[in-house]
Protein backbone atom coordinates (compact mmCIF):
# COMPACT_ATOMS: atom_id res chain seq x y z
CA UNK A 1 0.00 0.00 0.00
CA UNK A 2 2.82 2.06 0.69
CA UNK A 3 4.22 1.72 -2.93
CA UNK A 4 0.83 3.04 -4.07
CA UNK A 5 0.37 5.63 -2.35
CA UNK A 6 3.60 7.16 -2.81
CA UNK A 7 2.60 6.81 -6.56
CA UNK A 8 -0.78 8.81 -5.70
CA UNK A 9 1.27 11.61 -4.38
CA UNK A 10 3.78 12.53 -6.66
CA UNK A 11 0.83 12.54 -9.28
CA UNK A 12 -0.40 15.94 -8.16
CA UNK A 13 -1.47 18.23 -5.28
CA UNK A 14 -5.39 17.22 -6.33
CA UNK A 15 -4.66 14.11 -5.76
CA UNK A 16 -4.14 14.39 -2.23
CA UNK A 17 -7.61 13.70 -1.14
CA UNK A 18 -7.47 10.14 -2.63
CA UNK A 19 -4.62 9.81 -0.47
CA UNK A 20 -6.39 10.35 2.50
CA UNK A 21 -9.50 9.03 1.47
CA UNK A 22 -7.69 5.43 1.23
CA UNK A 23 -5.72 5.96 4.68
CA UNK A 24 -8.76 6.50 6.20
CA UNK A 25 -10.71 3.48 4.70
CA UNK A 26 -7.94 1.28 5.66
CA UNK A 27 -7.96 2.97 9.45
CA UNK A 28 -11.28 2.46 9.55
CA UNK A 29 -11.24 -1.26 7.94
CA UNK A 30 -8.48 -2.28 11.11
CA UNK A 31 -10.59 -1.08 13.99
CA UNK A 32 -13.55 -2.66 13.13
CA UNK A 33 -11.37 -5.79 12.21
CA UNK A 34 -9.88 -5.80 15.51
CA UNK A 35 -13.68 -5.75 17.05
CA UNK A 36 -14.44 -8.56 15.45
CA UNK A 37 -11.42 -10.38 16.32
CA UNK A 38 -12.18 -9.68 19.81
CA UNK A 39 -15.84 -10.47 19.37
CA UNK A 40 -14.96 -13.98 17.86
CA UNK A 41 -12.52 -14.59 21.15
CA UNK A 42 -15.33 -13.66 23.79
CA UNK A 43 -17.31 -16.19 22.08
CA UNK A 44 -15.51 -19.14 21.38
CA UNK A 45 -15.35 -18.83 17.93
CA UNK A 46 -12.50 -20.09 15.69
CA UNK A 47 -12.47 -18.30 12.25
CA UNK A 48 -10.57 -19.18 9.04
CA UNK A 49 -10.20 -16.87 5.88
CA UNK A 50 -9.93 -18.47 2.55
CA UNK A 51 -8.46 -16.03 0.03
CA UNK A 52 -7.19 -17.05 -3.47
CA UNK A 53 -7.42 -16.37 -7.09
CA UNK A 54 -10.73 -17.54 -8.98
CA UNK A 55 -10.58 -21.00 -10.03
CA UNK A 56 -7.69 -21.84 -7.02
CA UNK A 57 -10.00 -24.20 -5.42
CA UNK A 58 -11.08 -21.65 -2.71
CA UNK A 59 -14.80 -23.47 -2.39
CA UNK A 60 -13.29 -27.17 -2.80
CA UNK A 61 -10.94 -26.33 0.13
CA UNK A 62 -13.72 -25.68 2.35
CA UNK A 63 -15.79 -28.48 1.31
CA UNK A 64 -13.02 -30.61 2.23
CA UNK A 65 -12.45 -29.30 5.24
CA UNK A 66 -16.11 -29.51 6.48
CA UNK A 67 -16.73 -32.86 5.34
CA UNK A 68 -13.92 -33.42 7.65
CA UNK A 69 -14.63 -31.48 10.92
CA UNK A 70 -18.64 -31.18 10.40
CA UNK A 71 -18.78 -33.90 13.45
CA UNK A 72 -16.94 -31.94 15.50
CA UNK A 73 -17.55 -28.67 15.00
CA UNK A 74 -20.71 -26.63 14.19
CA UNK A 75 -19.61 -24.68 11.07
CA UNK A 76 -21.29 -21.80 9.60
CA UNK A 77 -19.07 -21.28 6.34
CA UNK A 78 -19.77 -17.18 4.98
CA UNK A 79 -19.19 -17.04 0.98
CA UNK A 80 -18.04 -13.51 -0.14
CA UNK A 81 -18.86 -13.23 -3.95
CA UNK A 82 -19.84 -10.33 -6.27
CA UNK A 83 -23.45 -11.93 -7.22
CA UNK A 84 -23.58 -15.30 -7.35
CA UNK A 85 -24.29 -18.15 -4.81
CA UNK A 86 -23.03 -21.05 -6.89
CA UNK A 87 -19.80 -21.52 -4.29
CA UNK A 88 -22.89 -21.13 -0.92
CA UNK A 89 -24.77 -23.73 -2.47
CA UNK A 90 -21.57 -26.31 -3.42
CA UNK A 91 -20.80 -25.60 0.50
CA UNK A 92 -24.41 -26.38 1.52
CA UNK A 93 -24.04 -29.18 0.28
CA UNK A 94 -21.65 -30.65 2.99
CA UNK A 95 -24.84 -30.20 5.47
CA UNK A 96 -23.42 -27.24 6.88
CA UNK A 97 -24.98 -23.55 7.66
CA UNK A 98 -24.05 -20.91 4.87
CA UNK A 99 -24.00 -17.46 4.98
CA UNK A 100 -23.62 -15.69 1.27
CA UNK A 101 -22.57 -11.87 0.97
CA UNK A 102 -22.77 -10.40 -2.03
CA UNK A 103 -20.45 -7.33 -2.91
CA UNK A 104 -21.45 -6.01 -6.26
CA UNK A 105 -18.63 -4.45 -7.64
CA UNK A 106 -16.46 -4.79 -4.65
CA UNK A 107 -13.34 -6.95 -5.54
CA UNK A 108 -13.07 -8.15 -1.60
CA UNK A 109 -15.10 -8.56 1.54
CA UNK A 110 -14.21 -5.73 4.30
CA UNK A 111 -14.36 -6.23 8.31
CA UNK A 112 -18.09 -4.25 8.43
CA UNK A 113 -19.37 -6.91 5.72
CA UNK A 114 -18.52 -9.68 8.17
CA UNK A 115 -19.35 -7.87 11.28
CA UNK A 116 -23.22 -8.18 9.60
CA UNK A 117 -22.60 -11.71 10.47
CA UNK A 118 -23.04 -11.84 14.15
CA UNK A 119 -26.95 -12.48 14.37
CA UNK A 120 -25.74 -15.83 11.82
CA UNK A 121 -23.16 -17.04 13.75
CA UNK A 122 -25.66 -16.97 16.78
CA UNK A 123 -28.80 -18.15 15.63
CA UNK A 124 -26.27 -21.33 14.55
CA UNK A 125 -24.09 -21.52 17.45
CA UNK A 126 -21.36 -21.75 15.72
CA UNK A 127 -18.16 -22.48 16.87
CA UNK A 128 -15.93 -22.56 13.89
CA UNK A 129 -16.22 -20.03 10.75
CA UNK A 130 -14.80 -20.07 7.09
CA UNK A 131 -15.27 -17.14 5.67
CA UNK A 132 -14.23 -17.50 1.70
CA UNK A 133 -13.06 -14.20 0.67
CA UNK A 134 -13.90 -12.98 -3.04
CA UNK A 135 -11.97 -14.50 -5.63
CA UNK A 136 -8.84 -12.04 -5.52
CA UNK A 137 -5.50 -12.08 -4.51
CA UNK A 138 -4.73 -8.48 -4.28
CA UNK A 139 -7.36 -6.07 -2.66
CA UNK A 140 -8.28 -8.95 0.51
CA UNK A 141 -4.82 -8.71 1.73
CA UNK A 142 -5.38 -5.03 2.97
CA UNK A 143 -8.64 -5.57 4.49
CA UNK A 144 -8.21 -7.90 7.47
CA UNK A 145 -11.53 -9.20 8.35
CA UNK A 146 -11.02 -10.33 11.94
CA UNK A 147 -9.98 -13.82 11.15
CA UNK A 148 -8.17 -16.26 13.43
CA UNK A 149 -5.62 -17.22 10.81
CA UNK A 150 -5.92 -16.44 6.89
CA UNK A 151 -5.19 -19.10 4.36
CA UNK A 152 -4.05 -17.82 1.15
CA UNK A 153 -4.61 -20.97 -1.85
CA UNK A 154 -2.36 -20.97 -4.78
CA UNK A 155 -2.60 -23.33 -7.42
CA UNK A 156 0.60 -24.88 -9.71
CA UNK A 157 -2.03 -23.94 -12.48
CA UNK A 158 -1.42 -20.44 -11.98
CA UNK A 159 2.17 -20.58 -12.52
CA UNK A 160 5.63 -20.30 -10.57
CA UNK A 161 6.22 -17.37 -9.80
CA UNK A 162 2.80 -16.33 -8.29
CA UNK A 163 4.36 -15.79 -4.15
CA UNK A 164 6.90 -13.32 -5.71
CA UNK A 165 3.96 -11.57 -7.42
CA UNK A 166 1.60 -11.05 -4.54
CA UNK A 167 4.08 -10.51 -1.87
CA UNK A 168 1.58 -8.69 0.27
CA UNK A 169 -0.51 -11.23 0.02
CA UNK A 170 2.00 -14.10 1.05
CA UNK A 171 3.02 -11.91 3.55
CA UNK A 172 -0.50 -11.60 5.03
CA UNK A 173 -0.52 -15.40 5.13
CA UNK A 174 -0.78 -17.94 8.18
CA UNK A 175 -1.14 -20.56 5.90
CA UNK A 176 -0.57 -21.17 2.17
CA UNK A 177 -2.09 -24.42 0.67
CA UNK A 178 -0.90 -24.72 -2.75
CA UNK A 179 -3.12 -26.74 -4.50
CA UNK A 180 -3.95 -29.66 -7.49
CA UNK A 181 -0.98 -30.99 -6.15
CA UNK A 182 -2.28 -34.02 -8.20
CA UNK A 183 -1.38 -31.88 -11.62
CA UNK A 184 2.15 -31.74 -10.48
CA UNK A 185 3.02 -33.88 -13.08
CA UNK A 186 1.78 -32.74 -16.47
CA UNK A 187 2.26 -29.01 -15.86
CA UNK A 188 5.62 -27.46 -16.44
CA UNK A 189 5.53 -26.15 -12.79
CA UNK A 190 8.35 -26.77 -9.65
CA UNK A 191 6.64 -26.95 -5.96
CA UNK A 192 9.39 -27.17 -4.32
CA UNK A 193 10.83 -23.74 -6.23
CA UNK A 194 7.16 -22.19 -5.54
CA UNK A 195 7.54 -23.25 -1.41
CA UNK A 196 10.90 -21.64 -1.42
CA UNK A 197 9.39 -18.49 -2.67
CA UNK A 198 6.95 -18.34 0.00
CA UNK A 199 9.31 -19.15 2.63
CA UNK A 200 11.63 -16.22 1.21
CA UNK A 201 8.86 -14.10 1.35
CA UNK A 202 7.37 -14.87 4.84
CA UNK A 203 9.38 -16.93 6.97
CA UNK A 204 6.42 -17.25 9.13
CA UNK A 205 4.29 -18.90 7.29
CA UNK A 206 3.08 -22.81 7.32
CA UNK A 207 2.35 -24.32 3.99
CA UNK A 208 0.70 -27.31 2.54
CA UNK A 209 1.11 -28.89 -0.70
CA UNK A 210 -3.01 -29.90 -1.05
CA UNK A 211 -4.93 -31.93 -3.83
CA UNK A 212 -8.69 -30.64 -3.18
CA UNK A 213 -9.39 -33.68 -5.57
CA UNK A 214 -7.85 -36.46 -4.05
CA UNK A 215 -7.67 -35.18 -0.50
CA UNK A 216 -3.53 -35.04 -0.19
CA UNK A 217 -2.35 -32.81 1.90
CA UNK A 218 -5.69 -31.75 4.21
CA UNK A 219 -4.84 -33.70 7.09
CA UNK A 220 -1.90 -31.41 7.20
CA UNK A 221 -3.29 -28.68 6.81
CA UNK A 222 -6.09 -29.10 9.69
CA UNK A 223 -3.06 -29.71 12.18
CA UNK A 224 -1.48 -26.59 10.52
CA UNK A 225 -4.97 -24.60 11.27
CA UNK A 226 -5.03 -25.82 14.83
CA UNK A 227 -8.45 -27.94 14.14
CA UNK A 228 -6.92 -31.47 14.70
CA UNK A 229 -9.15 -34.48 13.49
Amino acid sequence: MTQYLSSVIKAGKNESYDVELAEDLLKANEERAAANRNWFKAHGIRVIEVIGSVGTGKTSLIENLVKRLRNRFKILAIAGDLGTTIDSSLIARQGVEVMQINTGRECHLDANLVSKAYAKIEQVKADLVFIENVGNLICPSEFPLGAGKRVVVLSLTEGQYMALKHPLTIMAADVVAVNKMDLAGVLDVNPEALVRDIVRVNPKANTAMISCKTGEGISKLIKLLELQE
